[in-house]
């Protein structure tokens, strides 16, 4: 049996919009997940990025989300970086004080 890492990165826009669509208001919603309010606005507002397993799991339940589901994390890497950074491609820039 795999175990749950850590804690999860989750997306707390995701959640807001997930939360809203529900109809549900942060005091309702952070009642059906057993966690305080403000600890779910943090998490909405990205001051908080990552959650425990047991209350990821709270959320997601009062969010209607199955466990296979992972709309409420953030993308990995892979996902989130579709196109190359312009900024590290090609010859490295000069410094306009530079002489060289």
């Amino acid at each position: 049996m795999d175990r749950p890492p850590p804690t999860y990165q989750v997306d707390g826009a995701a959640i807001r919009t997930r939360r809203k669509t529900l109809g549900m208001t942060q005091v309702m919603c952070a009642d059906a997940a057993s966690i305080s309010r403000s600890y779910l606005a943090e998490i909405e507002a990205g001051h908080r990025k990552r959650m425990r397993p047991p209350t990821y799991a709270g959320l997601r339940t009062a969010l209607q989300i199955q466990p296979e589901d992972e709309q409420l994390l953030t993308p990995t890497t892979e996902e989130h970086r579709k196109e190359p950074d312009a900024r590290h491609e090609g010859a490295p820039r000069q410094h306009p004080e530079d002489p060289g």
